[in-house]
């Protein structure tokens, strides 16, 4: 076959492929043209999940009539106008493709009026051909009208997915810019419908309750944070809200990002809020998160994907490292106790007869110090926590950093008791608590592990006699590979032919377990890939050796044994979850009990 040019309008369709993939694809060109003309109002209309009509409303700058025709030329923007403007791109939109792409493929009416112009330009394109042009009555702003999207792109047409589905990637994008713009009010129409409306009013929370609900909103709080390093222009600042450990999902898709508000799609930024939940979240969950870099944008690439999905950092550590950090630091400082039943306590004007009681009970200790708390201040006699290992002078095989500073330290607590062998009851000042003591010595022994590999101090039992352990050979070759972090944390194997190992010694905090069957239990399990969102191999052996260490379910403790943990617990930094990341604790406040009581 010969090389030839193809038609102009064969060129065009294939290349609207490349930015208008589905109706959602032309929502977010057309929204983002909204914003990058200073919109506070957007308004989106869609039928038939877009595929018949999607028409986009802003109270924005308009277009100058003289620039109406031009607008749909290919390469045509007002946003730039040399090669070194990529360098420091400011605006959502620059490449001057989404109009004509949009046109190119569908039947298309655009009305646009600047506040300083009498009447408004009316253009229509079909299949990127100008049908008429001319003035109309209208509101200052832009009305752009898309029909019969893909109507003459049959290909295209026919792998589009279900009315529903497309409309809900609609929602996302719409909902998306919401987050990220929330001064502006939007709304979203579908089939005449109203599924999404945004107030405008500035206030992020506001936004994410309505794209999450109240409810959601509430169990969010705020993230800020700031990097600076000699190598930037400018600090790295980060804000948002990220979720409650106890708000967690199935999927990844609730962590949203945006880089100077742009919304992107970034996996290791991903990663990096993952990891800052690391021992807060049970294994296979993801937080919510919704986070907005501020970053020079000298220091940023945003033309590295046709639809400007993700971008390149200059110094793609330094943001990573701010996300982990600040997130970290607000889910340490945050992170509450889990509270029996879902009902709010009611407030003290909403009690009754002998609710007072129960009132004067839950807020007895409130405003006083440990010491001055009697019995509470006796039993709280605690040694200053520790801090694990942060990162080495490169970042890297750091062991979480908890923010001891701002963490919200556990209240004094008085044991009562201890029931089926596996819970601990305790009173605080504030009501009940009951203590998984399994999931809080894993908790103590973990930060104990960690200090001391940190000081690279782990204590060690001698084995009088070694022992020999029989491997299978896939277990044989994981001790192989991790050898050194084994010996790390305090265990010392030598080959012995073979897949047979010879034990000498184990960490101090196995010492009253049988050595060669837990040495045997806890490469199985660290076989078995079972520990969720830890970063390194060291953290997964850690959690491991501290769960085979822990006190077990069933197992008979003292009262002096149950006041001891309480104790090591209250000193831990994160003592509200276990490094797998189950809940150490659940709470039932005065309240709570008044009412199971009928009191109130």
């Amino acid at each position: 076959m010969a090389i030839r040019i193809l038609p102009p309008d064969v060129a065009a369709k294939i290349a609207a492929g490349e930015v208008v993939e589905r109706p959602a694809s032309v929502v977010k060109e057309l929204v983002e043209n909204s914003i990058d003309a200073g919109a506070t109002f957007i308004r989106v209309e869609i039928q038939q999940g877009g595929k018949r009509l999607i028409r986009v409303m802003d109270d924005g700058c308009g277009i100058p009539a003289a620039e109406v025709p031009l607008a749909f030329a290919r390469h045509a923007t007002s946003k730039l106008d040399t090669v070194e403007d990529l360098n420091c791109v400011k605006t959502l939109g620059f490449r001057g493709e989404a109009l004509a792409s949009i046109a190119a493929v569908s039947q298309l009416t655009l009305s646009t009026r600047p506040a300083a112009q009498a009447a408004a330009s009316r253009i229509r394109v079909e299949g990127g051909q100008q049908v008429s042009l001319g003035s109309a009555g209208s509101p200052a702003g832009t009305i752009i009208t898309v029909e019969n999207l893909f109507y003459n792109v049959p290909a295209r047409l026919k792998f589009l997915k279900a009315e529903a589905t497309e409309a809900g990637h609609i929602h996302r994008i719409v909902s998306h810019y919401a987050l990220a713009y929330p001064h502006i009010r939007f709304t979203l129409l579908s089939d005449n419908r109203t599924t999404f409306q945004t107030s405008g009013s500035g206030q992020l929370f506001d936004a994410l309750a309505a794209v999450f609900s109240l409810e959601t909103a509430r169990q969010m709080f705020e993230v800020a944070g700031q990097e600076d390093a000699p190598e930037l222009p400018q600090p790295i600042e980060l804000y948002g809200y990220t979720g409650s450990p106890s708000l967690h999902r199935g999927m990844r898709d609730q962590i949203v990002f945006f880089v100077n508000k742009r919304w992107i799609q970034d996996r290791a930024l991903n990663q990096a809020v993952v990891q800052a939940y690391h021992t807060f979240l049970p294994v296979g969950r993801f937080p919510v998160a919704v986070l907005n870099i501020e970053v020079d944008p000298a220091q940023v690439d945003v033309n590295v994907h046709p639809t400007k999905a993700e971008v390149k950092f200059q110094e793609p550590r330094l943001i990573f490292k701010a996300v982990q950090r600040a997130v970290r630091e607000a889910v340490v400082a945050a992170a509450p106790v889990p509270s029996y039943g879902t009902h709010p306590a009611p407030s003290a004007t909403a009690f009754t007869g002998h609710a007072g009681d129960a009132v004067a009970w839950s807020s007895a200790f409130r405003g006083h110090s440990r010491i001055e708390a009697g019995q509470f201040g006796f039993e709280a006699q605690r040694t200053l926590p520790f801090h694990p290992a942060g990162e080495d002078e490169h970042g890297e095989n750091a062991w979480p950093v908890e923010a001891e500073s701002t963490s919200k330290k556990l209240p004094p607590m008085r044991v009562v008791g201890q029931i089926q062998q596996m819970y601990i009851v305790t009173e605080g000042p504030d009501g009940l608590y009951l203590i998984d003591q399994h999931a809080a010595h894993e908790r103590i022994l973990y930060e104990k592990l960690a200090a001391q590999k940190a000081k690279a101090d782990v204590p060690r039992q001698q084995l009088l006699e070694p022992s020999v352990v029989e491997l299978s050979p896939g277990h044989a070759a994981i001790v192989e590979a991790e050898l050194d972090i084994l010996t790390g944390i305090g265990f010392e194997i030598e080959p012995f032919g073979g897949t047979t190992y010879r034990l000498r010694s184990v960490p101090d905090m196995l010492r009253q377990a049988e050595p060669a069957q837990a040495f045997i239990d806890i490469v199985a399990e660290i076989a078995d890939g079972a520990i969720p969102l830890a970063k390194e191999t060291h953290e997964k052996i850690a959690i491991t050796v501290c769960k085979r260490a822990s006190v077990k379910g069933g197992q008979v403790l003292s009262h002096e044994e149950m006041r001891e943990l309480v104790r090591q617990l209250e000193a831990t930094v994160a003592p509200r979850t276990c490094p797998h990341g189950r809940p150490t604790m659940i709470h039932l406040s005065g309240a709570q009990l008044a009412r199971e009581f009928g009191r109130i």
